[in-house]
Formats: structure tokens, sequence, C-alpha cells
């Protein structure tokens, strides 16, 4: 339980979900906080070791059953991520990626064979995926990537590109999302595949301790089982979004927790002008507003993942928790750099990295506008995207 938990939400959690979420803490603490500063500030993170250590613990692909996977709730998964996060963005997307992504699309729409051959080695974290759906030309507006496949006898032939895909440039399996003359399609291709380039993408502002790439698909072969037979249609990977973004509504929480935690520290530490920060008015003001919005953030992100747990979650509430939490995450990172004045753009705080990061996860697996408009067509039964 943390001191911001002004309206008691830990005692909503069951005692299993409590300690799945203080073995991942420990692990972040132990793994990730020690280093990831100076991750962030090289532009590099041992992902591999990273995700063997987090297979081991079930993490990878935890809320998905079979398969080596842990089977866990949505909320004890939502837990995880709000930890991992805390730690650092990319650290999390590392998890939410390789989980909700690239394991949830074999899981749910691929063949046996398909999951028998990637799934155990994915959740022990000795396989890595990718996702490679975002395009150059085509980010907001997947339905209109260019990304072509056309059948060759028993065969697909892959041409096109993908940008910003994480884990790209170490992934073992690629998700990709291509067009073809029956409409959107996915396939599970093997990177080593002649054809398949990956190239890292360097000199990134935010998300630096995470591995983003490039996907290059030139003349690039596939036999027949390679496709996902139960992908029809976007609204295949649109799905796999929304099975993503649910880690993002509690991840964006961690990274506003640790903010917070260390402005608490530094303004009761602090002292200016004969006295504390936190002792002034001003300063209090902003943590008040500050744990307002993290215990509301908190309280939208237990009711989607109960209601992920029931069955009944829809795509448009996973809209209403990725926007309301992700942007007040950002907003808390920016009032909490405030509090450390200098202090807050200095690598040995937390706060301006998670900012950056912030940054990124506001704009990733959807833009504020788009779930804005997902929110409106839910209210008003207009699109507003056409």
């Amino acid at each position: 339980m943390t001191p911001l938990d002004l309206l008691d939400i830990d005692a909503s959690l069951s005692e299993e979900e409590r300690q799945i979420r203080a073995v991942v803490r420990q692990l972040v603490a132990d793994r990730v906080r020690p280093h990831v500063a100076g991750w962030y500030e090289d532009g590099q993170v041992p992902a591999r070791e990273l995700a063997r250590e987090f297979g081991k613990l079930g993490l990878l692909g935890m809320h998905l059953t079979g398969y080596g996977c842990a089977g866990a709730s949505a909320v004890a998964y939502g837990l995880a991520c709000l930890e991992l996060e805390a730690g650092d963005s990319g650290v999390r997307s590392l998890v939410s990626v390789q989980g909700s992504l690239a394991m949830y699309a074999i899981w749910r729409y691929g063949s046996e064979e398909q999951k028998q051959r990637w799934l155990p080695a994915m959740a022990a974290g000795e396989a890595i995926g990718c996702f490679g759906l975002t395009e150059p030309d085509h980010g907001s507006d997947p339905g209109s990537m260019a990304t072509r496949a056309r059948r060759d006898g028993d065969d697909w032939i892959l041409n096109g590109s993908k940008l910003w895909i994480t884990n790209a440039p170490i992934a073992d399996v690629g998700v990709i999302w291509a067009r073809t003359d029956e409409g959107v399609r996915g396939f599970a291709v093997p990177m080593d595949t002649p054809g398949v380039t990956a190239r890292e993408i360097r000199h990134k502002m935010s998300l630096r301790a995470s591995l983003t790439g490039e996907i290059a698909l030139d003349d690039v072969r596939l036999p027949a089982d390679a496709r996902l037979p139960e992908a029809i249609g976007l609204k295949a990977p649109l799905g796999c979004l929304t099975e993503a973004r649910h880690g993002i509504v509690w991840g964006a929480l961690g990274a506003a927790r640790d903010c917070l935690e260390t402005a608490l520290e530094y303004a009761t530490t602090r002292t200016q002008f004969g006295r504390p920060l936190a002792g002034f008015q001003l300063t209090q003001a902003k943590l008040a507003d500050m744990a307002v919005e993290w215990n509301k953030g908190m309280l939208l992100a237990l009711h989607l993942g109960r209601l992920a747990d029931a069955g009944t979650l829809r795509p448009d509430q996973v809209s209403v928790g990725k926007l309301n939490n992700v942007r007040e995450a950002l907003a808390i990172a920016r009032q909490c750099r405030t509090i450390l004045g200098a202090n807050g753009v200095s690598g040995e705080y937390p706060v301006m990295r998670h900012a950056n990061n912030l940054e990124s996860v506001l704009t990733y697996e959807g833009t504020s506008e788009i779930h804005q408009l997902v929110i409106g067509q839910r209210l008003t039964g207009v699109s507003a995207f056409a």
C-alpha cells in the first residue's frame, strides 16, 4: 500500500493480487531501478535478459491460458503493468508488446501448430515477438496500410514496411498485418526469413530504454501455414490493441506514482526559506490535486479490470481508461517536475524520464484524439473517422 492511496483502494484487491504486485515490485526494485537511468541515457536495454527473467516469473502473456502462460486475472496483469512502468515505460512496453500484442494475436487467432511453436518459448522469454501494424505513412489509420500479401501457389509473398515497432530489432517472430485480395490478414513471420530486415531506430528522445525498429519486407515468401487462420479483417489487429491498451491504463499510473512518490520525498526533505517545500500551501495544493487524479485513475483502472475479468469490457471503455489515465499521468509528471525545480531535469531523479516516456505512451496504441473519437462515436452514434 502507498501513502497515495487516499481512498483505500488497496483494500479492494485480493490477497493474491497484492502478492503478485509485491513480487513484480521487488523484481523492478532489484533488476530495473538500479540500472534504468543508464539504460535510458545510453539508449540500450538488455531486453533478452530481462525477458528471460520476466518469463521465469510468468509475466509474459500472464493473462493468457495454456502453452506455459500463467492464466492470471486481468486485474493482476494490470497491477504487474503498473509496477513495471513505475520502473520505466520501456520495460512495461517490452512485456506488453510480447504478451498482449504478439502472444495474444497468436493465442487468439493462430492455429494450434502456431501456438505450440511459438507460445511456450515466448512465455519463457526464450523467443521475442513484435507486432507489425504501424507503417511509415499509416499510423492512426491502419485500414489504409500499404503492406501487401499475395498468393503464389500455396505460398504468400509479402512486401511493405512497418515503423515504430517495439522489440523488432531482437524479435524472433513478427505478427505482421498485410492487405490481401480478401482483406486484412495476419501472419506469424519468423524474423530470420529471407527478405525480412529489421533496423533499430536510434536518437529517440522518449522510450530510450526500449528497442524500437523499422521492418522492411522485400518479397518475403511464407508458407500457407504462416497465416493466422482466425485473423480475418481489421477487427483482428484492433482486438489485439484493445487487449494491450488495458495494460496501458494501469501502466501509466505506475509512472505517475513514481513521480508522485519522488516529489513527496523531495518536498518533505528540501528546505527553502527556512521550511520544507511541503510546508508551502502552493506545494500542498499541487500534491493534493495530483493525488486526487491518481486515485481517480486507480478507481477507473480497477473498474475496467473487473469488467475484463467478467468478460464484459468494451473497447470504448478501454478508450476511456487510456485517454484519461495517460493524459493525467503526463500532467502529474510535468507538475512533479516543477516541485523538484532544476533537479527535476536531472537523471538522478526519474521524473523527467517518466514525462518523456509518457509523451510516447500518449501517442502509441491510439492517440488521445483517436480515443476521443471512439468515445464520441459511443456518445452520439455517429462516426467522425471518415
